[in-house]
């Protein structure tokens, strides 16, 4: 089977030791798939799991009980919305893209660009009591939300089985950590490119073939910041320690020539006040990406075709309006973003193989699906 050297080399790094310990959960890796690195306070197990599954999809962890978690990040979307922007249970709309679960198990950061969150059970504080701006809206409700698990009947079994060595083990703390187990087990590792790597030479066509390579060549320099298994350059899994978060300017935008972004979305910067960082964010897996539009932090393009037209011409040009600019003269713009030309043909075969990462297992699986239904 011929593979482009590119991702043959990304992905010989995570390959698995079949003879490893059991850890007490059976991770339900895909092809390629490395285990993902737990916290040692959270270790996985399959009733956390499943508290967690129940947590997600319930609309108690709204403060007006109108949405859940699955919201804004539903199955069949690769846990993202399919919206620009989100909209929070006061309606309140967010200033980012939803950005998919798939995989979030190997991220290092969570997330477009804030750098200081590096567990997914701080991460779920800011959707659950946020108020800038308002997501689930729980915010001084924390009894409130205690008190409604506990006259739920279902839970009463859920909590004591997930955490059996808790005299009580109704707390906030165990509600992050269950929804921060389910959000590992989003586990996608079994698309036609997936079972092409695996050796079935006939899981995806020959266009999609001639696009792998295309992603994987110097002439669309792709693959930097889309590398290895989860296309993807800021993971870790067991074997391969944290990398610091890594974040990218892609020329999305550049409203005063000077290199700036829209106020209140200026990625990295914010957190670090660095001129360099402006409009720099994290690198989202392309894991089912045929699936997760709009794309970029903000929703702001609508199609893979698009997003091929924005990197083609090495960052994209707004002629009008208060975000008007010439991207591609961003001087923050990542290296890697230098332009491209492609034929008809080539950017078929680049969109076929962009599509072979959908994994329809994953959209569909009914250990991920709402367990209230």
């Amino acid at each position: 089977m011929r593979v482009p050297l590119a991702l043959t080399a990304c992905l010989a790094l995570v390959a698995c030791d079949d003879g490893e310990p059991d850890r007490g959960y059976a991770w339900a890796l895909g092809v390629g798939l490395p285990v993902p690195l737990v916290p040692e306070d959270n270790p996985m197990t399959a009733e956390k799991v499943e508290l967690g599954r129940h947590l997600f999809y319930d609309t108690r962890l709204s403060g007006n009980e109108t949405q859940s978690c699955a919201s804004c990040h539903r199955q069949e979307l690769a846990f993202t919305d399919g919206e620009a922007l989100s909209t929070g249970s006061t309606g309140q709309r967010t200033p980012r893209n939803s950005m998919s679960l798939a995989n979030i198990a190997y991220s290092t950061t969570y997330t477009w660009a804030n750098p200081l969150l590096l567990d997914l059970e701080k991460q779920m504080m800011t959707p659950l009591f946020g108020f800038d701006p308002v997501e689930l809206g729980l915010r001084g409700m924390e009894d409130v939300l205690i008190e409604r698990l506990r006259e739920e009947p279902r839970y009463e079994a859920l909590f004591a089985e997930a955490f059996p060595a808790d005299d009580d083990p109704f707390t906030l703390t165990n509600v992050t950590r269950a929804l921060a187990c389910f959000e590992r087990s989003l586990l996608s590792g079994n698309s036609p490119y997936d079972r092409y790597l695996g050796g079935d030479q006939d899981a995806i066509s020959e266009s999609a073939k001639s696009g792998a390579r295309l992603f994987a060549s110097e002439k669309l320099e792709c693959f930097h910041c889309h590398a290895g298994f989860n296309f993807q350059d800021s993971i870790a899994y067991e074997g391969r320690p944290p990398r610091n978060g890594i974040f990218h300017n892609t020329g999305l935008y550049n409203i005063d020539g000077k290199g700036g972004y829209p106020a209140g979305n200026t990625g990295l910067h914010e957190f670090t006040g660095v001129a360099a960082d402006m409009g720099r964010f994290r690198v989202p897996t392309l894991r089912n990406v045929a699936v997760t539009a709009p794309y970029m932090h903000d929703g702001s393009i609508a199609t893979l075709s698009e997003v091929l037209d924005h990197y083609a011409a090495g960052g994209r040009t707004i002629v009008d309006g208060p975000n008007a600019g010439v991207g591609s003269a961003n001087p923050f713009k990542s290296s890697f973003i230098r332009g491209f030309e492609l034929t008809e043909d080539e950017r078929a075969d680049v969109l076929a193989f962009l599509d072979s990462l959908t994994d329809d297992t994953f959209l569909t699986d009914p250990q991920l699906a709402d367990p209230w239904q």
